[in-house]
């Protein structure tokens, strides 16, 4: 049995063993009337059998708290796992005092040629199950109790650390403005345009003033319309392809209704990123990108043909998207490689 688990919060073995002694050594003395130095006298025969009706009580208590915890782990179905590890504690307790102690008094002690206890009073029963009762509750809510407290402390613990890391992702999405390896690819890119088509130079600048200007607007912010942030995405997209050239594809299949739901600012651009960072363009390879609707999420795939050598992360990556999601409480962005895929799947809000 492992002592200390998560689903127990603490290493019990310390408390189990004083409140086993002390409940045991208690219960004769409150729900059976027997005392110390006077009549009735306290028994001592009494303390071994409320000893192991105690003990076998106990750890039938935490067995059922942790395998509750392990079947019902969901802050929803909190209530259930109550009912359900109180019930369990209550029937598997009542049966544990009644096979225990019919065993230990009708066999053991006859056997063993001990003297058999003479219970105080008439409600034997009733006192005998009340003690049952009492101490199991006792027990278990003390478990809970325990529990509870280890699980918010971490729940407070960790949202701590998500903030922090959110905070980490705003401050490493605002360096992408002074990236030097994208703003040389950039300049050198509108450098190359603007004797050839100088139209086409106001364009590039136009748009990739978008995109900055975007960055700006949105580091504080925990979500955005997925239609703003498809705008500048196809702002950041033609830059890309503007360098790339038909090296680069990028679709965007996405229905009008869908664009009424959030999304984290930027993630689109960080995994477009990636994608590039990490990916051979070429016109033997040509890197294929593509953004589609799904039910409640929005799926980015690109066909994957691996760089032997990456180049320098930004620093912006999956785990702060991850992150990010989770500080809002929503699901879990999907990571999905395949031999020739690299698929994300990402919430809508």
């Amino acid at each position: 049995m492992r002592w200390r688990n998560d689903k127990v919060g603490f290493d019990d073995r310390p408390v189990m063993a004083g409140g086993i002694l002390l409940i045991s050594f208690l219960v004769p003395i409150i729900f059976f009337g027997w005392r110390i130095g006077r009549p009735p006298y306290y028994p001592w025969d009494a303390y071994w059998t409320s000893l192991v009706i105690t003990t076998l009580t106990w750890l039938t208590c935490r067995w059922i708290a942790c395998w509750a915890r392990t079947r019902y782990p969901a802050f929803s179905h909190v209530r259930r796992r109550i009912l359900v590890q109180y019930g369990m504690v209550l029937v598997l307790a009542l049966l544990i005092n009644a096979v225990a102690g019919y065993w230990l008094d009708e066999v053991c002690l006859r056997l063993m040629k001990l003297r058999s206890v003479p219970m105080h009073g008439d409600d034997t029963g009733i006192a005998s199950i009340s003690a049952t009762i009492l101490c199991t509750l006792l027990v278990m809510t003390m478990y809970e109790s325990i529990y509870f407290l280890s699980e918010l402390k971490k729940s407070v613990e960790e949202k701590e650390m998500l903030k922090r890391e959110s905070l980490q992702a705003q401050v490493n999405a605002l360096k992408i403005q002074v990236n030097p390896h994208f703003l040389f690819n950039t300049l050198n890119t509108l450098a190359a345009v603007i004797p050839e088509n100088p139209r086409q130079a106001v364009d590039f600048v136009q748009q990739l003033a978008k995109v900055y200007r975007h960055i700006l607007e949105v580091k504080d912010e925990p979500s955005i319309l997925l239609k703003e942030e498809l705008e500048v995405l196809e702002a950041y997209a033609f830059l890309l392809k503007t360098r790339h050239g038909d090296n680069l594809a990028v679709t965007i299949r996405v229905d009008e209704s869908t664009m009424r739901q959030r999304i984290v600012p930027l993630s689109l651009q960080i995994l477009m990123e990636n994608a590039i960072k990490h990916n051979i363009v070429s016109a033997a390879r040509p890197l294929r990108i593509e953004i589609v609707a799904a039910p409640d999420s929005l799926v980015m795939t690109n066909n994957l043909q691996r760089k032997q050598q990456s180049i320098e992360s930004t620093g912006i990556g999956l785990d702060n998207i991850r992150n990010r999601y989770r500080l809002l409480g929503a699901r879990a962005v999907e990571v999905e490689e395949l031999p020739e895929q690299f698929i994300v799947r990402i919430p809508l809000l």
